[in-house]
């Protein structure tokens, strides 16, 4: 199945569903401790990919694992058919694999729109980062309002709308988000879901990491559980969310008003 999507100044057909990123058999952690076990994933080009689990599972430990900033104790790395796991981030990053990390950060002391344009520093195509420029802005209208605005004036959720837009201008073929929704009020979180949504309609794949587990299900199609870095359960979101012991767990109340805004 072929989608048509924007890149940039240009159009582009892309395959929807087939693997953009795999791992096989991880093993990752920080010096000789081990957080990291076997872990096996896929993501599939054009998706949307949640991992779920709790504080101490080793969400972010993949994400580091994935991104280059942890090296692998075992398995492999393979994205977009090129083996990754001995590439260095940068390098990592140059193949449009972008990480956007849980610690929300921006430079405070520069506007907003020299903190987008500086994600973009890797890039020569300078029509085609205007272009995304404005794409960002089309995303996240505040922005545009706040370009001239120091980063360190913004709120949390705005700052949250630039980390995201940052790794926007980078051309990333797929985007590693760690716990957008953290510490944001439950609006807030509607909107930024709401806007990763578009983002993967506009052919950018996605794979998010979070604690919220019944708004990642529902933007996702695919999720994983994750607990003491192990993959306990995988499988479709609209079967995971009305599982009985991820329901149990996680869960608790109705979704259905909650996917109409965020589908919207």
């Amino acid at each position: 199945m072929l989608l048509i999507v924007q890149k940039g100044i240009h159009w582009l057909e892309v395959a929807v569903g087939e693997i953009l990123l795999e791992i096989k058999g991880v093993h990752a952690g920080y010096g000789n401790l081990k957080i990291l076990r076997g872990i096996d994933m896929k993501v599939p080009t054009g998706g949307i990919v949640t991992l779920l689990g709790g504080n101490g599972t080793g969400k972010s430990t993949l994400l580091k694992a994935i991104s280059g900033l942890i090296p692998l104790m075992e398995g492999e790395v393979t994205f977009d058919g090129v083996s990754v796991s001995k590439l260095k981030p940068h390098e990592r990053m140059r193949l449009g694999l972008v990480q956007v990390t849980q610690a929300k950060e921006a430079y405070p002391a520069m506007t907003v729109e020299e903190n987008l344009v500086l994600g973009a520093y890797t890039r020569k195509d300078r029509e085609a980062t205007k272009a995304d420029l404005q794409k960002v802005y089309d995303f996240f209208p505040v922005l545009r309002e706040r370009r001239k605005q120091l980063s360190g004036t913004l709120s949390g959720g705005e700052v949250q709308m630039l980390v995201i837009g940052r790794g926007l201008m980078a051309s990333p073929k797929m985007l590693m988000l760690d716990e957008p929704s953290a510490a944001l009020a439950p609006k807030v979180v509607l909107e930024i879901f709401a806007n990763i949504n578009r983002i993967a309609k506009s052919g950018v794949t996605i794979l998010v990491v979070e604690q919220n587990v019944r708004m990642a299900l529902i933007l996702a199609q695919y999720g994983y559980i994750i607990r003491d870095g192990v993959i306990m359960m995988q499988g479709e979101a609209k079967e995971l969310i009305s599982d009985p012991a991820v329901k149990e767990s996680f869960l608790g109340g109705s979704v259905s008003d909650t996917t109409k805004a965020l589908r919207n």
